[in-house]
């Protein structure tokens, strides 16, 4: 199980002292336990692998907006911590697919559903991403979609 492997790697970072990886996995282990309480799960079941992901991937996408957000503001020393926690969490997730792979899914679901307008764009937007969630990155679907109307 996946978040038993963070908690094991988190350990073994705090055995080489890794302070950075460290504070990265403990605040993944708390994330993922506020989302257990969240649900009203009990703690001691833990929670599927594909929700732990959507977790990290949750967590990514925060280092992201913080690290463009102090680059933008000239703290770079802020950044550099947020891309090094960045590149902690992307080992823990499967790779995101390619704009290719993308687009020969959303091509084969526009045909699948026979939608020719862009009006419709949004329908073929939810069920792409219903069947493409956790595997690829929603700005690339919305970005290869809205290509296939212009």
């Amino acid at each position: 199980m996946l978040q038993q492997k963070i908690r094991m790697d988190m350990e073994n970072a705090m055995r080489a002292r890794e302070s950075v990886k460290v504070d990265t996995l403990r605040m993944l282990i708390t994330a993922i336990t506020n989302e257990m309480k969240r649900g009203g799960r009990m703690l001691i079941e833990g929670l599927p692998d594909e929700e732990v992901v959507a977790i990290i991937r949750r967590e990514m996408k925060k280092r992201e907006e913080a690290g463009a957000a102090y680059l933008q503001a000239g703290r770079s020393e802020l950044a550099n911590k947020e891309a090094q926690e960045y590149d902690i969490l992307v080992a823990y997730t499967p790779p995101l697919m390619s704009e290719e792979e993308v687009r020969a899914v959303v091509e084969k679901k526009k045909a699948d559903l026979g939608i020719t307008e862009k009006k419709d764009a949004g329908i073929l937007m939810g069920r792409v991403m219903k069947d493409l969630s956790g595997k690829a990155d929603g700005t690339l679907v919305k970005s290869v979609v809205d290509s296939l109307f212009s």
